[in-house]
């Protein structure tokens, strides 16, 4: 059973006036904080330096001084009697000093909470009280005439052949401590630094003029107590340790009480003093405590320098291999052996799986053991849900999803025309990532549509289409082959093949994930610069040259135009204006368009600098988010408002930069989501029928192309869960790779008989999902970094942002506020931020790192740099021939080629005001005329009007839209 963590406070005796009292001085929970020189704050958290001196005299003040181990306390005065009843026993102090040290030791106790020097009138009057019931001479100055006063009335009641038992009694009558916490400690904030099972240990140390020799006291309570107020928190106190001694030696006894508490919250010497026996037993515990001390040089080094606080320290464990070792002969520091290294010393642990990737050689046996383990889990995997957190996790993920579903669905339906679009997407982003969240065996993941998927679909379309075979059907078969294959390899034990999987691969895959990611983020940003260019041809000193009027069409043309837009033959009138009659200079742009006017001017053209507006959109939410996500370690606002803020980074973030864009107004690209629940092709119903479209030989045949899809599916989804499942997340409901991949399979059924696509883990959105979940430590202690203590691992926040994510064609109204450069800003941070953590990048950066200047990686103290750069140069060899062929068709054979494609482009939405520059090329021919006059009878020849209509914005930077570039239209 481990022992409770110990909050131990040193008060030293005062002297003011003719008052005594002890004033708290310094406490301890793991690091040292004293109380400033002014007396009105804490100062901050630092170790403890402690003399070597101050070590060898508290040893000695415990081999000659009082051990009481296990006394049965109930109270400060009887444990002051019985420690005073030893001594005299032992011969240690005489009877006559009973009544002074009884007096001194029950004096109150002021805490760093109340306020200093100033006594209260209630404290005045209770001095005066007191003063008239004692016997002795009033008005005796000094502390003396208290200590007379004192001893006199003892003395008389000494006499009495009742000592014994009114011994307490009579303790009690000079105790000037409370019985019960005072409410100062019972509403002290500092509780919270502290653990709820802690204890206390309470030093007094001080310097008093009738002693000779010091009067030394160390105690273990049977059971932890709470004494009133001797502790500045309502905390039970367990060990006592008192030093008094003559006067002149305030400085050394302050010294000998700081090593004490100072070994109290050492996590060795704390076992020792709970398992102690006796007093050889404590002894030993300083010894091995003395084993490990560093010293410094007295030369070299301010004492008075106050050490920051570590971020990470030795654990008890390490700290005792050590010490074993030691024993066996070896010294103190000698890399001899691999119990003896510290945890920095230490070669870095071999790349490990969990057991859930054991090979059971059952049926079904590692998909029955998924299920074994997650069921137990199964009740707290919601109810762990409801925290603050999970609300800044909805909110970052959702906004993922639905940008990486509006993509996705936009790419698949031109690959596929239309048969899949932005609708499906959204449907089934929301129907399998639902499914997979409630009954996954790991919920952390999220589920996406990804590239490799993409390239088989627009190649699948493409032989559909050139052989005459139904897509959908032929979909759907490949499919449920695909699935069935899926079910054996999980009823096989398949996936334990993903053991092999060496670091080397698993952080290429997580670098390439990344770099697509930040890649694509920047490059729709730079698209933003193509569709608003800057207008760089602008000269302030020509601006009165610069101007666009609207030119009224020739009658020709007006007649064609009303021609084109169905206008009555006899009426010139649109939405009931008159055409002929309007005053065309007048006009708007849209206005001058819509008549059919022609915009002519060097002006025309011009549209605002929205590239600027969405670059400081989408670098401001990037950078912002960065900020307010290291906001916790920032020294401002108390703590949990700084954890709050850090949590909601991403979400503050964002409507900071959606109200920036409201504010300005700009017609920037905008968040466009359906509107309608619908598919996207007008043709096609919510379900496809396995038969009567295609010859019975397709649905065997189909078995070929789903042995390609088996194989993208369990690549992607496998490796993607070994990255979230990794050691360094410390999960503790462990995780279900064969049941994951049965879900995967059997959705992918469901959504091929929807005509919906197909779905596996997400890389990057899942890391992110865990890093927004991620818990540390609340009560820690002052000065100690908060520790990671693993994530919320919980199904709520996943199921909840498919839901969303299925619920937001009704949102649209809400959404189509939010621009798309700050989605941008977003897919870049979690792009940079899935680069934490992953030591491949930490040692691309050492290449531009001085060997100086480079962090106490624990693989460089074992590794020759020049080998650690050549590993990493073939890491980047690998990368970079992946990423070379990520953008061809031989992508589809390499599942962690490319798990994103570029997201939605920076164009302007359909409803924007910016002009699209359509032009209109009118080809009018007419037949010659006549040599001589017509005759009545003639028909009059009717000219041959051609239109050709093209855009400027009709081509994609990034990928072209299948349109008719040049339709005709012939009147």
């Amino acid at each position: 059973m481990p022992t409770p963590t110990l909050f131990t406070e040193m008060d030293t005796l005062q002297h003011e006036g003719d008052e005594l009292e002890w004033k708290e001085s310094a406490r301890w929970v793991k690091f040292e904080e004293k109380v400033e020189e002014g007396g009105e704050r804490w100062s901050k958290p630092h170790v403890s330096t402690l003399s070597l001196h101050s070590l060898f005299e508290l040893r000695t003040c415990l081999q000659t001084g009082t051990v009481l181990l296990d006394l049965e306390g109930y109270s400060l005065p009887q444990i002051v009697d019985d420690i005073i009843e030893r001594q005299i026993a032992e011969g240690m102090l005489s009877p006559d000093l009973r009544e002074q040290i009884s007096f001194v030791l029950l004096r109150k106790h002021r805490h760093q909470t109340k306020k200093p020097i100033h006594r209260s009138l209630a404290d005045i009057g209770k001095s005066s009280s007191s003063a008239n019931r004692s016997p002795g001479p009033r008005g005796a100055p000094g502390s003396g005439a208290n200590f007379n006063r004192s001893t006199e009335d003892l003395r008389m009641k000494q006499q009495s052949a009742a000592y014994g038992r009114l011994r307490h009694a009579q303790s009690r009558s000079m105790n000037d401590i409370a019985d019960t916490p005072s409410t100062d400690q019972l509403k002290n904030k500092f509780m919270k630094k502290i653990p709820r099972d802690a204890e206390a240990s309470n030093v007094l140390v001080g310097e008093v003029d009738f002693l000779t020799k010091p009067f030394v006291a160390f105690v273990r309570l049977a059971q932890a107590t709470t004494l009133g107020g001797l502790t500045e928190v309502p905390v039970p106190t367990r060990f006592l340790f008192v030093l008094l001694g003559p006067q002149g030696k305030a400085k050394s006894y302050n010294e000998i009480g700081r090593a004490i508490a100072t070994l109290m919250v050492d996590d060795l010497f704390s076992d020792v003093a709970y398992k102690a026996r006796d007093r050889e037993d404590l002894i030993a515990g300083i010894d091995e405590f003395l084993d490990e001390v560093t010293v410094l040089p007295p030369g070299e080094w301010d004492p008075k320098i106050r050490i920051e606080p570590p971020k990470k320290v030795p654990s008890a464990n390490k700290r005792k291999s050590v010490f074993s070792l030691n024993e066996s002969g070896l010294m103190n520091g000698t890399a001899g052996g691999g119990g003896g290294l510290t945890e920095d010393e230490q070669m870095p642990l071999p790349h490990e799986l969990g057991e859930e990737l054991a090979f059971t050689g059952r049926f079904c046996g590692g998909l029955y053991l998924d299920i074994k383990r997650k069921l137990p889990w199964l009740p707290s995997d919601f109810y762990e849900g409801f925290h603050i957190q999970s609300i800044s996790a909805v909110l970052f993920i959702y906004l993922g999803c639905i940008t990486n579903a509006i993509t996705f669905g936009g790419l698949l339906g031109d690959a596929t025309d239309n048969y899949q679009g932005v609708m499906e997407s959204f449907l089934g982003t929301a129907l399998a990532g639902t499914v997979f969240c409630l009954f996954g065996g790991q919920p952390l993941i999220i589920l996406s549509s990804t590239g490799p998927i993409l390239i088989f679909e627009k190649l699948l379309f493409e032989f559909s289409k050139s052989n005459g075979i139904d897509y959908m059907e032929l979909r759907l078969w490949i499919s449920i082959h695909a699935c069935l294959q899926c079910l054996i390899l999980v009823a096989t034990d398949a996936s334990y093949i993903i053991k092999y999987m060496t670091r080397f691969t698993e952080e290429g895959f997580s670098s390439l994930i990344s770099f697509i990611f930040i890649s694509d983020a920047i490059k729709k940003m730079v698209g933003c610069f193509k569709y608003y260019p800057i207008d760089s041809d602008f000269q302030p000193n020509y601006v009165t040259l610069y101007k666009c009027e609207c030119l009224a069409p020739d009658p020709m043309a007006s007649m064609l135009f009303n021609g084109l837009v169905l206008m009555p033959d006899n009426s010139s009138s649109v939405s009931g204006l008159n055409v002929t009659g309007l005053d065309w200079s007048q006009l708007s742009k849209k206005e001058c368009l819509k008549y059919g006017g022609s915009l002519v001017g060097n002006s025309c053209k011009y549209v605002p600098n929205l590239a600027l507006m969405s670059f400081i959109l989408f670098f401001g939410t990037y950078s912002m988010t960065v900020s307010l996500k290291k906001f916790k370690f920032s020294r401002y606002f108390p703590t949990k408002l700084r954890k709050l803020i850090s949590d909601f980074s991403i979400f503050m973030s964002i409507m900071t930069f959606v109200g920036l864009d409201m504010l300005m107004g700009l017609k920037t690209p905008k968040l466009i989501v359906p509107t309608e629940f619908k598919p996207t092709r007008p043709d096609r119903g919510w379900l496809v029928m396995p038969f009567g479209k295609n010859p019975w030989w397709i649905y065997l045949a189909s078995f070929v192309p789903a042995l390609l899809v088996t194989i993208l599916i369990f690549m992607d989804q496998q490796i993607s869960a070994v990255i979230v499942n990794r050691k360094e997340n410390k999960l503790k409901k462990g995780c279900g790779y064969h049941l994951d991949l049965f879900w995967v399979g059997i959705l992918m059924v469901v959504c091929s008989f929807m005509g919906l696509p197909w779905y596996v883990a997400a890389t990057v959105i899942s890391i992110a999902h865990i890093d927004s979940l991620k818990m540390e430590s609340e009560s820690s202690a002052p000065g100690e970094q908060p520790q990671f203590l693993g994530v919320r691992e919980q199904r709520l926040t996943g199921i909840v942002v498919f839901v969303l994510t299925g619920v937001s064609i009704f949102l649209a109204p809400i959404l189509q506020y939010i621009p798309m450069p700050v989605l941008y800003g977003v897919f870049l941070y979690m792009g940079v931020a899935s680069l934490s953590g992953i030591q491949f990048w930490d040692r691309i950066k050492l290449y531009m790192m001085p060997s100086k200047h480079q962090p106490d990686f624990s693989f460089l103290r074992h590794v020759p740099l020049r080998r650690v750069h050549l590993f990493t140069l073939v890491q980047i060899i690998c990368l970079g021939v992946l990423w070379t062929l990520k953008s061809t068709f031989l992508a589809i054979i390499f599942p962690v080629m490319d798990k994103y494609h570029p997201y939605s482009n920076c164009s302007p939405s359909s409803e924007s005001d910016v002009d699209r520059s359509i032009t209109l090329h009118l080809k009018i021919s007419c037949p010659s005329s006549p040599a001589t006059p017509m005759h009545l009878g003639m028909g009059c020849p009717v000219p041959q009007v051609k239109i050709e209509m093209e855009s400027d914005y009709d081509s994609d930077t990034d990928r072209p839209r299948h349109r008719d570039m040049n339709s005709e239209t012939t009147l």
